[in-house]
């Protein structure tokens, strides 16, 4: 399909409409869809669900798998993407022995809701830690939780907990400003880049979806994982956080090129982080699976820090009211803020997806 139609086509306005549209394109394609119901409904008491669907040969050596809606909300981009490619006809000649696992909203209640977290309040990307051993620590954070999510948003305690992260930012350096916010804490319920104290509905699934597919019997395996929100307007970074010179980093550069981008080495728009995708990965596949989160730029930093600050705060108060005046007004702004509704935003989406899902295939092929 011409990119210009499909930016009208793919994306979708709500989380009902991308699940509806995925599930209605993947039947046209000759699959069929698996759902795995999440226990909580969404903000119009609609049933919220991951489903997957399979393309290719079931004993197909290598599989590509493609999720949407890890950070909730950053599903609107994900699910166009994938609902791109389903339109494109590609699930229709594969390459031998390869198929294509697609993942649709891995976390549901984030994309209905329009929040980056799971409906346990965590980052799923930062869950997949191994909870049998110690948590890892964030001083950082620790020292700002209270400032990061205030307990209001205007007035003197609000503009006293402001300065806190001014303040902090200036002493430490931009760098470990965003470490602190961002890298990952897992001793504040409510906080942002919560990583939880086990693993989430999601993580669950997802650990469900690798077994029951046998993934970890095939002999390779690569992993495209939609996220938005960090970087230049539009570009796509391929992010890399597989352990540094591992087979499964080294391969990802093979596979799609000198724009994969390491955050250990400090190469990434992104800082290191605990409990990532890619370490879950590597959990379950070992040396076989090879990761890349390809990250569309959208907005600054701290307009990020902003919607995401006053999400938490809507959601810590209580049952939020979903057509009051306030919920609309921070929800559009999170919304804007993982998902530019625009024409050149998402134009520049596909043709970076396209190409990053050919890569892969290409890649699986030769393997």
């Amino acid at each position: 399909m011409d990119v210009l139609l499909s930016i009208k086509r793919s994306f979708s306005a709500d989380y009902v409409e991308a699940r509806d549209k995925f599930r209605a394109d993947v039947t046209a394609a000759g699959a069929t869809v698996k759902s795995f119901v999440n226990p909580n409904p969404g903000p119009r008491g609609e049933e919220l669900a991951t489903d997957t669907a399979w393309f290719g040969p079931r004993d197909a050596r290598a599989v590509l798998v493609a999720i949407s809606g890890t950070h909730g909300a950053e599903g609107f981009c994900g699910s166009g993407c994938q609902i791109d490619w389903l339109a494109s006809g590609a699930a229709g000649s594969l390459p031998k022995g390869v198929a294509v696992l697609l993942v649709h909203a891995i976390n549901p209640h984030g994309f209905a809701w329009i929040r980056r977290v799971t409906e346990e309040g965590c980052d799923l990307n930062r869950n997949y830690i191994d909870f049998s051993n110690a948590l890892p620590q964030n001083p950082g954070y620790d020292e700002l939780a209270d400032a990061y999510v205030p307990a209001e948003l205007s007035g003197p305690a609000f503009e006293a907990a402001e300065a806190r992260i001014r303040d902090y930012r200036e002493k430490h350096g931009a760098y470990a400003a965003s470490v602190a916010r961002s890298g990952g804490q897992y001793t504040h319920a409510g906080g942002l880049f919560y990583g939880g104290k086990g693993p989430t509905w999601a993580r669950r699934t997802l650990e469900g979806i690798v077994g029951e597919n046998h993934l970890a019997d095939r002999r390779i395996v690569g992993v495209i994982d939609y996220h938005t929100g960090l970087g230049p307007f539009g570009y796509g970074e391929l992010i890399c956080d597989h352990t540094v010179g591992s087979i499964n980093v080294r391969r990802a550069k093979e596979w799609w090129g000198e724009s994969v981008t390491e955050p250990q080495l400090g190469t990434s728009a992104s800082v290191p982080k605990h409990g990532l995708g890619e370490i879950g990965w590597e959990r379950m596949l070992g040396d076989k699976v090879s990761f890349v989160a390809i990250e569309y730029g959208t907005y600054t930093p701290e307009s990020g820090r902003i919607a995401l600050r006053d999400d938490h705060w809507l959601h810590n108060r209580g049952p939020v009211d979903w057509d009051a005046p306030e919920t609309r007004r921070i929800k559009a702004a999170l919304r804007k803020q993982f998902y530019p509704d625009t024409d050149e935003w998402r134009e520049m989406v596909l043709w970076r997806s396209r190409m990053v899902m050919r890569q892969g295939l290409e890649a699986l092929a030769r393997s």
